[in-house]
């Protein structure tokens, strides 16, 4: 990686599905009359989510997508950030964009025009708080590498990556050059392979991302480790990975997490919580909690707890984004 002597003015820019969730209660007996694969994340055509969409209960619209989670809980936490992602010119895109703006996020992509509409997830919630989640894609899956400046992957210290976005041509394209220019500019890049799905069809990519020492710091599950690694032994995955990464984040869900870097180890257990209400975005804003004290030089511990408070906040209520400031969570928890 070359070195920069310009200061970055964004602590975090990250690529990402630019995605609406819409959520509703349901019981289990739903999950199974639909044939859902219960807490996992599907994709599915137009037609299906015409479908599922008139399957579902009362919903509630919020903004979401992964990456961009990450960047509101950022935010949140008083970070400067920059989000690149593709929305069509629709009802939904332009709620997308008023929040990731009205958060504080640079966001400047231009909406696609024509078809296929904005992305939007069909997020059913079971009354013990597991989300399953079934994603159409849509306009997302069309953001050009041409959609990216250079200068604005520059600015930033870390540049941060979904698997999710893996999938379609046209993003691994655009992410692939923005691996490019962020070690050519000296940054660092992080990145999540989303889902051991995502895995089992890109393994290769992200290996080969991993041994070639183009990823700084990597986020995953337990179940993503093991996919990456072809290996269910949890001890035995830190091991193989942890020397290929400066920084290795893993989550265990009520288990808490576990990090590594240059032969430190650190562990943080699970925040306390009365009741879980949705797990949907728990990693998203683990990875922003860790992310802000890693840009800001904080050590292992610190970085998964404030990781852990982060994600302790968003299962506590409906939806992927924090519903209060984080900077006066992290003030209250770590006083």
């Amino acid at each position: 990686m070359a070195s920069n002597p310009v200061a970055p003015t964004l602590d975090v820019i990250a690529i990402g599905n630019a995605i609406i969730d819409v959520i509703a209660n349901c019981e289990d007996s739903l999950i199974e009359e639909l044939g859902l694969a219960r807490g996992g994340m599907m994709l599915i055509d137009a037609d299906q989510a015409r479908d599922l969409y008139a399957a579902m209960g009362p919903a509630r619209e919020i903004s979401g997508g992964s990456a961009a989670n990450t960047l509101a809980g950022l935010a949140s936490l008083g970070a400067k950030c920059g989000f690149i992602g593709q929305v069509a010119q629709d009802q939904l895109g332009e709620v997308f964009t008023h929040d990731i703006r009205a958060g504080g996020i640079e966001y400047d992509t231009p909406a696609r025009a024509g078809d296929p509409p904005t992305a939007r997830c069909l997020i059913f919630v079971t009354p013990d708080g597991q989300r399953t989640m079934n994603t159409f894609l849509g306009a997302s899956h069309f953001l050009p590498a041409e959609a990216l400046d250079e200068a604005t992957i520059a600015k930033a210290a870390v540049l941060y990556l979904e698997g999710y976005l893996w999938d379609p041509e046209e993003p691994r394209a655009a992410m692939r050059k923005a691996i490019a220019a962020a070690r050519a500019a000296g940054r660092k890049v992080a990145f999540t392979p989303s889902e051991t799905f995502v895995i089992d069809r890109h393994r290769d990519d992200f290996v080969a991302l991993i041994d070639d020492g183009q990823i700084d710091v990597l986020f995953c599950n337990e179940h993503e480790m093991a996919a990456l690694v072809q290996d269910d032994d949890f001890e035995k995955g830190l091991a193989m990975l942890a020397p290929k990464i400066p920084v290795l984040v893993v989550t265990r869900g009520p288990e808490g997490a576990v990090a590594l870097s240059g032969g430190e180890r650190a562990e943080v257990s699970a925040e306390p919580i009365e009741r879980v209400v949705d797990t949907t975005g728990a990693g998203d804003l683990f990875a922003a909690g860790f992310l802000f004290a890693h840009v800001r030089g904080m050590n292992l511990e610190q970085s998964l707890k404030l990781g852990a408070i982060c994600a302790c906040e968003v299962i506590s209520h409906y939806g992927a984004r924090p519903e209060r400031s984080l900077q006066a969570l992290m003030a209250e928890k770590l006083t």
